[in-house]
């Protein structure tokens, strides 16, 4: 299609001029509300700075720790248990979250006791020190969960009093706290430095500065709380998605707690990890200590023993064949001893993995037993129930992944007692087989001389737990050495730093945003008042709505005489109507009479205020005119001219007048007669469409110039309807934010169904603003200043006249 057609053309420069002028109406409305604006703006400055003084400020604690990534998983039959690097970084960070960390952390901290001071506008927590200290008895029934105020006027005593209106009581061994009201004390006055002892608290204070008087609020803080607020508080992140290192991150209102507690919780989790590691080591030494005692016991008795036989029987030394037999034994009692400590070994951890318990599980290697499938199968269990403590402090056994470790679990359990009993069966074969070389080789032993043999057995059994003691002491010194070679693997790469500047509230952001609301809401208030209201307030928006060209526009303005042509002919009202007029003149056929029909869609628009006014501008011009009121429900143009409504339309149309001209009343105003509705009769559509009502106009229009309608509303009766034919031109007066928009559709399809030819829109009761700013848009004239009604005045002047107003 070629552009340069007409229907191109003026498209474009429509549109833009459309939307200038929205962006134009929308400044200028707002503007409009300057006041509005300012007292909003006031309003969300006050709020900022209320938050900004009243807001407890808020730092952040920051350190850096490092969780070192394992390289491979633990192999299990060529099998990887563990291989996710992802998944391990992703337990680590909720194990630092946890609330076992958290409880480990806290017992290194003094958090239970908070020291609150009334400051200016809040109270103030003193940290790190305080000039009382407070030392709490957990054994005791403790009042907990609000603050206890301290008042002391000397450094020898001091007085306490309860300001909150319920507190709670934390029993030893329980779970939850119970809710007191606040107590009453026999005494109230404690010495500093003694137990203050009641059967709801037990606390000491101590004087630990100067001050000869003060008063300060103690707050006592149960540890279930304290776990749980610090829990949650701690915040956790990777700081980049190819690393391990984790920042640890919390927010508190005491820069110094929240680094404390940081710091506390980093070296909670190493030392965690750590006794996690030396777990196995320290079972090891455990089970050899026990073994070592009786030993120990055992090998003084014998030594003692030799050395009395020797002393009494006189012989130390033994013959050369005694040696070689004595060689032999020791060597054959030193394989039975150790063949037997790993069946009893064996059998513990039968007893041990049938029990499931393998916290106490020591790792074979540590006892000399080099069977590296058993080895393998006991490191993998102690990892997998390593894990799975991991997991219990977050998760709990219902859950998928601790499920999945809790089958891997029994599956090794099952797979480490069926090899058990493939060791235990060789173990007992190889004591058995011991026994009976020790056997063959008493036979040898018997032929030695009888004193001999005494010492020879005694000496044997110094030899055996003196072996056995020397290989267990140096299985001890193994694990000790293993234990205090052990290091965290983790680390802790950076200590806690709090900044300095508080991260809320933020001065210049709250004012900024205060700022920001301050201007946005009465814009979002005019825009709402425009785009979301039902009735018309926009003439542009009217004009676009509407298929009826709009003719004039009236200003509203508050009036003691409805008739404001005569009570006013100066005023911007009375402008309006005769522009209307004077437009009307390109409408009306010229040199015949003609009628004027004025109706609305509801009551209440100024229909019959129009018509009255319309009528007035025409008898002021000369024109005979007359108003005819066939609103014969609700008349109301009598009472505004002084008339009685005794008789009128109704006494004509229902046939009990037939002369009009009887019927017509004149007015205190020249060129103006006026036919009153009448009596009310209970069939007005009937009367209106009986036919006589277009007889009644022809006979008007031999004797008048304009005859004007001031008809009932179409959008609540049918009679108006009928007389649309009989009108040269028709009126719907639309009245500003008074009219429904769904009002312009109903005029719309009038206009299409009646095939109204001389159709018009008076927008009548403009806000006066309004009018000024479409003055000399052709829909009317503005109101004030060009007729002397108002002066222009500058902003003061306004604000004055309104704050008198």
């Amino acid at each position: 299609m070629n552009p340069n057609t007409p229907n191109h053309i003026p498209q474009q420069p429509i549109q833009e001029e459309d939307d200038l002028y929205q962006v134009k109406d929308i400044v200028r409305r707002y503007l409009r509300h300057w006041y509005w604006v300012a007292l909003s703006l006031f309003v969300c400055l006050a709020i900022a700075f209320m938050v900004n003084r009243w807001t407890p400020p808020v730092y952040l604690a920051t350190a850096q720790f490092l969780v070192k990534e394992q390289e491979s998983g633990i192999n299990l039959f060529e099998q990887r248990l563990f291989a996710n690097p992802e998944l391990q970084l992703t337990n680590q960070m909720i194990i630092l979250r946890s609330r076992p960390i958290a409880e480990l952390a806290l017992q290194r901290l003094d958090f239970e006791v908070e020291y609150h001071f009334q400051g200016i506008f809040s109270k103030v927590e003193r940290y790190p020190t305080a000039p009382i200290l407070v030392e709490v008895d957990w054994k005791h029934p403790q009042i907990v969960g609000g603050e206890i105020e301290v008042n002391w006027d000397n450094g020898q005593n001091f007085s306490l009093a309860f300001p909150e209106e319920t507190y709670q009581l934390t029993q030893v061994g329980s779970e939850t706290n119970r809710r007191i009201d606040p107590p009453t004390l026999d005494q109230n006055t404690f010495a500093f430095g003694k137990w203050v002892e009641t059967p709801f608290m037990r606390f000491k204070v101590s004087l630990t500065s100067s001050e000869s008087q003060g008063k300060i609020n103690v707050k006592i803080r149960d540890k279930n709380s304290l776990i749980n607020q610090y829990a949650r508080s701690i915040q956790v992140r990777s700081l980049d998605k190819n690393s391990t290192i984790l920042e640890l991150a919390i927010e508190t209102n005491l820069p110094a707690k929240g680094r404390d507690y940081l710091n506390a919780l980093m070296e909670a989790y190493l030392d965690n990890e750590l006794a996690q590691k030396n777990l196995t080591a320290s079972n090891t030494m455990s089970f050899i200590d026990a073994q070592l005692i009786d030993l120990a016991d055992s090998l003084n008795y014998i030594e003692n023993r030799l050395e009395t036989f020797r002393s009494a029987n006189r012989i130390y030394d033994i013959s050369a064949e005694g040696s070689a037999v004595f060689s032999r034994l020791a060597d054959l009692d030193r394989e039975l001893a150790q063949e037997k400590l790993k069946r009893e070994y064996y059998r513990n951890l039968q007893n041990y993995l049938v029990k499931e318990d393998y916290n106490e599980i020591i790792v074979p290697s540590g006892l000399g037993i080099d069977d590296p499938i058993l080895n393998n199968l006991i490191r993998n269990l102690l990892e997998l129930q390593n894990q799975k403590a991991s997991l219990m402090t977050t998760q709990k056994e219902a859950s998928p992944a601790v499920r999945e470790v809790n089958r891997k679990l029994q599956d090794l359990n099952n797979s480490i007692r069926e090899l058990l009993i493939n060791v235990d069966e060789n173990a007992a074969f190889l004591i058995s087989d011991l026994q009976r070389r020790i056997s063959q080789i008493d036979l040898e032993f018997s032929r030695l001389p009888a004193k001999e043999q005494n010492l020879l057995r005694i000496q044997r059994e110094f030899s055996f737990s003196e072996n056995i003691y020397s290989f267990l002491a140096q299985k001890r010194a193994e694990a000790a050495i293993t234990k205090a070679s052990n290091t965290p693997a983790n680390k802790i790469i950076e200590y806690a730093l709090a900044s300095n500047t508080p991260i809320t509230p933020k001065p210049t952001r709250n004012y900024a945003l205060a700022l920001s609301l301050g201007l946005l809401i009465p814009l979002l208030f005019v825009l709402a008042k425009v785009y979301l209201s039902e009735k018309v307030k926009d003439i542009k928006e009217l004009e676009k709505k509407a298929q009826v060209p709009i003719l004039a526009s009236v200003a509203f303005r508050k009036l003691y005489d409805e008739l404001v042509v005569f009570a006013d002919k100066n005023s911007g009202i009375t402008e309006a109507f005769r522009s209307l007029r004077a437009n009307m003149n390109f409408v009306l056929p010229k040199d015949k009479s003609s009628v004027i029909l004025v109706t609305s869609n509801t009551s209440g628009e100024g229909k019959t205020f129009c018509s009255m006014n319309l009528a007035s501008v025409y008898s002021l011009a000369g024109k005979k005119t007359i108003i005819i009121g066939t609103d014969l429900r609700k008349p109301k143009i009598a009472k505004e001219f002084a008339l009685t409504n005794d008789k009128g339309l109704s006494n004509y149309l229902s046939g009990q007048q037939s002369e009009w001209k009887t019927l017509v009343k004149g007015t205190d105003y020249d060129n103006l007669d006026v036919l009153l509705s009448g009596p009310i009769p209970p069939n007005p559509s009937e009367l209106i469409g009986n036919g006589k009502m277009p007889i009644l106009i022809e006979a008007l229009k031999k004797e008048y110039d304009i005859i004007i309608l001031d008809t009932p509303p179409i959008g609540m009766v049918s009679e108006t309807l009928e007389m649309f034919p009989l009108a040269d031109a028709v009126f719907f007066v639309v009245r500003y934010d008074y009219t429904l928009k769904s009002g312009i559709d109903h005029i719309n399809q009038l206009k299409a169904n009646q095939k109204l030819q001389n159709a018009y829109i008076i927008f009548n009761a403009v806000d006066e603003k309004e009018m000024q700013y479409n003055y000399g848009y052709g829909y009317g004239y503005g109101y004030g200043g060009y007729y002397g009604e108002e002066e222009k005045v500058g902003v003061l002047g306004r604000l004055r006249k309104r704050l008198k107003g």
